[in-house]
Formats: C-alpha cells, structure tokens, sequence
C-alpha cells in the first residue's frame, strides 16, 4: 500500500493517492504524509489538504514538527493565514522553519504588520532567524513603507552571518530604494559582492519611482553591460522612467529590446510600453500595440486615452475608444473619466460632457477632487455656468484648482451679468478659506472681465508684494483697459520697491548659430 501511495504522489494523482489512503487502515510514515501534502501545495487543493489534516490528528500525528510545519506551509499557499496561525499556536516545539513559513504566510496574504509583529517574537524566544525569515520581515517593512521597522529588521541582520547573503542583500537593497532613501539603496548595492536581477531591479525601479529617470537608464545599462538579461520587472521599471522623462528614443530602444527577448506577449510589458509611447506624443504606435493586444485591459486603454486627451487633437479617436471600452466591459476609472471630461471641455461639448459625467456617477457616485475640478472645467467652458457652480458645491473637499476654475468661468462669462459671484467667488477663497489665488486666475480675467481681474490682481498685490509678477501682472491689466495712468503708477511703485523682474529670453535660428533675442517685461 506505501509503494503504491508513493507512486500516485509521484505521479501527481492526487485524488488516487486520497483513496488509496482512505481504504489504507493502518498507520503510515510521515514521510508518506509530507508527499501527499507537498501534492496538495501543488495543486492548491484546499479540500484535499483539510483531510490530510483531519487523518493526521485523528492517527496521532497532531505534534508532529515536520508535519504541522508542512501544513502551515500548505495553508498558506491556499491563502488561510487563520487556519496556519491555528496550526502554528498548536504546535508544542517549532523549528526556525516553522516560525519563517508564519512570518512569510503573513507577509504574503498582505498582514504586513503580523508578519514583523511575529518576527520580533521569534527573536525575544531566542530562535535564529535564516535569509528567508529575514527576506520577509524585510519585505513586510518594504510594503508597509516603515523605515524605522525596516531598520531594526537590518540591524539584526547586520549582528548574524547574513549580512553578506545574496538573498538578504537584495531585499534590502530593494527595501532602501521602495522607502525612497536611494543613497542607502546605492551604497548597499555597490557593496554586493555579487548581484542578482532582483538587485539589479531595485535599483533600477527605484531610480524610476522616485524620478530619477537618468539614473534609472544608466543603471539598466550598467546591467546590460554586465551580461545580465532583463527579465518583464526590469522592463516595466524602465518604462515607467521613459514615460516620466525618457523620451521617444529610449521608449523606441526599449521596444526593439522586449521584442529580441520575447517580451512582447506579455500584456503588463505592452500596457506599459503604449503608456510610454504615448507619454513621448506618439500615439500612432501607442494605438497600433493596443490594436495588437489579445485582451485589451483596463491599463492600456487609460494610458491611450490619457496620452489623447493631452495632445489635444484626437477627440474623435478618444470618443471612439471610449465606446470601444463600454461595448467590451472593460470598465473605467477616474483617470478614464477626467481625461473624458477634459476632452469635453475642449471641445466645449455640453452634451458629450453631460453623458461622460453620467459615466462618472454609474461607476463613482461619490467622485473626488480631481473628478470635481474636471466636471466644473467643463461646464463653464461649455458655458453653463450654473452646473459648474452646482459641481462646486458638491464637492466635499476643494483646491485651489476648483476654484481657478469656477473663477475663470465666471470670468469669461462675466458679460452675463455674473461679475459679482466672481468677485465673491474669489473674495470667499481668500478671505474665508485662505486660499492662495494662482496668476492664471488673473490673467484669464484679462480676457474676461476687467473690474474682476483688478480686484483678482490688487488682492494678489497686497498678499505679495515682493513677487515683481504680480506688478507686471496689475500694469498689463491696467493697460488693457486703457488705464495708462494706473499702469504707469504700478510700474512706478515697482522701480520705487526695487522690485525687478528678470527678463525672458527667446531664441531663432540664423546660419548654424542660435541667438538670444532679449525680451521685454
């Protein structure tokens, strides 16, 4: 009966091996357990596993260190972090073993702070942790952001014989860089003697995250350098630093690279490389990839549409895909939707603008800042002005972007009769809120009407009156209203308050040379 358990074990026949074990009356080898446990881990049989546990205290095998150790392992992977803490509490010894396959169970269900809470009390016990229980805690301190955590964690790393370990050195390489202190980070990693990818990878998107996209691409060439091949992490790190400031030309390179390893395939590489693309203005190849994907995602369709609604001039292109993703379920998300909403505004389209802002309250009844400041955006500049200030008042929380924009409506439609809600529009955010008005606020009003852009600028003056643009500001106005007097005025007091502006600089081509042209104030 054990050659013939074994040989279903072997064989990955993990339902044979339960009826065999079934019909099998007497006692077995642990050993013989282990296999069928390592098959039920396998096959993430949940199930299958819960009467192993079941058989194994019911044969007297409950204090079983190699067996209670095997099923928390196996818990865990079927992602029941409760049912492992029950078998680990149970246990009446435990190895170092068992207290890492707990840590790591925790750190991998996402219970981050369980996971160090219980790497601390295997250290008060006395037990010596090993390079995974140290990978764990680490990568437990690493998603929880915590510095201070991650610095005990590698204090205790530091005292033990770890402290060179490939394994350990990596994740705290990787630790260092996701909390953002890059120095450390660097300094770790030039002190491996060897390195990995997932070295390679911190650092790398490290540098991107925090965004240091030189840095990132100097490293991924230092790598490449080295004879070390990048694997999709690597690639998606990359990206992202091409997206934040790279450029067309590394986006290209790093094209022609995921298509030689075969990368292309991979659905997160693509979405991230039409992300590129269409961060660099180049939508074309951005939508011939889309075109090309097998399952369109949620991620590709944001960074295209995204990457639309900046150029500015692909509004049919980006109704299009909108209606693409709604006839697929695709879904949407509030990047989706304030790209739309944009858009909308751009074209000062009233009636796309209402049908987009039903989308927003299907998916999101209850929007947030960036989705308010969107809506009001595209009201007033479809001229409805009233749905603008409706969309104001909705919102819980206000920035000074919200107001900007309802102030600028109010603005260009101020021939209406809506001067005074601009004034005290702008009143009531100085004033009241003490929120600092922006210049676009002012010069918008240039355009719009006079008497707020003075009142905007002569606030804007009074708060600041070290700040030689807003003098320029209220001069310009001024002058737009055939005010010279108060111009000269204003440009008078700024040489009496010695407050200068710097000059801006233009540039046109003659012959091979560039030639600064200095422009006026």
């Amino acid at each position: 009966m054990f050659s013939k358990i074994q040989s279903a074990c072997n064989l990955g026949r993990l339902a044979e091996a339960l009826k065999l074990l079934s019909s099998n009356p007497t006692r077995l080898d642990p050993s013989l357990y282990l296999k069928i446990l390592q098959l039920c881990i396998d096959k993430k049989a949940k199930k299958q596993g819960h009467l192993i546990h079941t058989h194994l205290i019911t044969n007297g095998f409950g204090s079983d260190l190699h067996l209670n150790t095997k099923l928390i392992i196996f818990y865990v992977k079927v992602g029941d972090v409760i049912a492992a803490r029950n078998v680990f509490d149970g246990m009446p010894e435990r190895s170092v073993v068992s207290w890492t396959a707990m840590v790591s169970g925790y750190s991998q269900n996402g219970r981050f702070e369980k996971a160090f809470v219980l790497f601390s009390d295997m250290r008060h016990c006395g037990v010596k942790a090993n390079q995974f229980t140290y990978g764990s805690a680490l990568r437990a301190c690493t998603s929880l952001r915590c510095l201070d955590m991650g610095i005990q964690v590698q204090g205790c790393i530091q005292k033990g014989r770890f402290v060179e370990n490939l394994f350990v050195k990596s994740a705290l390489v990787d630790f260092h860089s996701k909390c953002g202190k890059m120095e450390d980070a660097s300094y770790l990693f030039g002190t491996m003697m060897e390195r990995d990818v997932v070295s390679w990878n911190a650092m790398i998107g490290g540098y991107a995250v925090q965004g240091f996209a030189d840095d990132s691409f100097c490293m991924f060439r230092s790598m490449l350098r080295g004879g070390l091949v990048p694997d999709c992490y690597t690639l998606g790190s990359v990206l992202r630093a091409s997206a934040e400031g790279g450029g067309l030309i590394i986006a290209n390179q790093i094209h022609g690279i995921i298509t030689q390893l075969g990368y292309g395939s991979y659905d997160i590489v693509t979405g991230l490389l039409i992300n590129a693309y269409a961060k660099n203005g180049s939508l074309r190849s951005a939508k011939d990839l889309r075109k090309g994907m097998l399952k369109k995602d949620l991620f590709s369709s944001t960074a295209l549409i995204t990457g639309y609604a900046h150029e500015g001039i692909y509004s049919v292109d980006a109704l299009d895909l909108f209606k693409e993703m709604n006839q697929m379920n695709i879904g949407m998300d509030d990047v989706i939707l304030c790209s739309m909403l944009n858009i909308c505004a751009n074209l000062a389209s009233f009636a796309l603008g209402t049908q987009i802002h039903a989308f927003a309250l299907k998916y999101q009844p209850s929007y947030d800042v960036a989705m308010g400041n969107a809506l009001i955006d595209m009201y007033a500049k479809s001229g409805e002005i009233e749905d603008a200030k409706r969309a104001f008042d909705e919102m819980e929380e206000k920035n000074v972007i919200s107001w900007t924009s309802l102030i600028s409506g109010y603005a260009k439609h101020g021939h209406t009769g809506l001067t005074a809600e601009g004034c005290e529009c702008f009143n009531n955010m100085v004033n009241k809120y003490n929120i600092s008005p922006e210049l676009s606020i002012i010069l918008a009003c240039i355009y719009g009407y006079m008497s707020l852009g003075k009142e905007a600028a002569s606030n804007l003056f009074n708060m600041q009156p070290e700040n030689s643009v807003n003098y320029v500001v209220l001069a310009s106005i001024y002058s737009a209203a055939g005010l010279w007097d108060d111009a000269w005025k204003i440009r008078k007091l700024m040489e009496e308050r010695s407050t200068k502006k710097n000059a801006g600089y233009s540039f046109f081509q003659a012959t091979k040379k560039s030639i600064p042209l200095l422009q006026a104030s």
